[in-house]
């Protein structure tokens, strides 16, 4: 049971990065290396807000624009100067460790003692015995909150223009839009979610760590393809429920993993192995619909 908790938790606390890289990848189809950045990006603004008596459900939406930001500058640094996405992401990835150095402080903050969302607020909700819960009460509302937006949103002219801006540029130029533009607001919205989720992370750990976005991409990325994959031939499921599973089932494959053997420190290559029989067996399921 307390297995299944924990993969329920993760899955939930990982679910926004696994979100917004739905977004630069299958609907921008951009390589954004931002991401190892913009993830701790929200945790350092975060402890820097708590730690100054700042709301701490104020401090996500502080997390979420400075990851906005970031993600903005990683689009005019490839819409504006002509650079290639995947060197972008890298120029305002490298930015991000000193600016987050210089956010919070120093390389690692703890806010052991200071008030978050899981013990302020809709925490107080949850009854006594339940209290080993509180994080799933807190994030499952929150998470179903953000699912709806975001697809509300994509139904709209402008969400519709944005996955168009991925797959067809022309068509959007036909349609009097600047797709240049298109492309830096998704980028804003991906990178905001990141900063999110990292800023709930760090409430969840209660510290930050100028490093605990190394491998967000990779993570982020294999809950997106493992979700979208798995689900691909579940057509009544919204491709941002698929993903949110994908979350969920990316945790769950990292602790059966941890069950047969694998050491924590074995993590990231995990991930990666994950990540690219996923992205494997994806190709070969390709092939077979080709050839038949």
């Amino acid at each position: 049971m307390d297995i299944l908790r924990g993969i329920i938790e993760q899955g939930l606390t990982y679910s926004f990065l696994a979100l917004g890289l739905y977004i630069a990848y299958s609907i921008l189809d951009f390589p954004d290396l931002t991401v190892d950045g913009s993830f701790p990006l929200g945790a350092a603004v975060t402890v820097f807000a708590i730690l100054r008596g700042v709301n701490p459900g104020l401090a996500l939406v502080m997390s979420f624009l400075a990851g906005a930001l970031a993600g903005s500058l990683t689009g005019l640094i490839h819409i504006k100067l002509k650079v290639e996405d995947l060197l972008a992401g890298l120029i305002m990835q490298t930015a991000l460790w000193t600016i987050n150095l210089k956010i919070a402080g120093k390389a690692n903050v703890p806010i052991f003692n200071e008030a978050t969302i899981f013990s302020t607020g809709l925490a107080r909700l949850v009854p006594e015995n339940l209290k080993d819960f509180d994080l799933i009460f807190v994030m499952i509302p929150f998470v179903l909150v953000m699912k709806i937006i975001l697809d509300y949103f994509l139904k709209t002219k402008a969400g519709f223009i944005l996955k168009a801006c991925g797959d067809n540029e022309s068509l959007v130029r036909t349609m009097a839009v600047d797709p240049g533009r298109v492309k830096i607001c998704g980028l804003a919205l991906s990178n905001g979610l990141v900063a999110l989720s990292g800023a709930i992370v760090c409430q969840e750990q209660r510290f930050f760590e100028v490093s605990m976005g190394t491998g967000s991409m990779v993570m982020g990325l294999a809950a997106v393809v493992l979700g979208m994959k798995l689900l691909e031939s579940l057509d009544f499921m919204k491709d941002t429920t698929k993903v949110l599973v994908g979350s969920i089932l990316y945790k769950a494959s990292i602790a059966l993993a941890i069950a047969l053997g694998f050491s924590a420190n074995s993590m990231k290559l995990i991930t990666a192995a994950i990540f690219l029989v996923i992205l494997i067996a994806g190709r070969g399921k390709r092939k077979k619909v080709q050839n038949a």
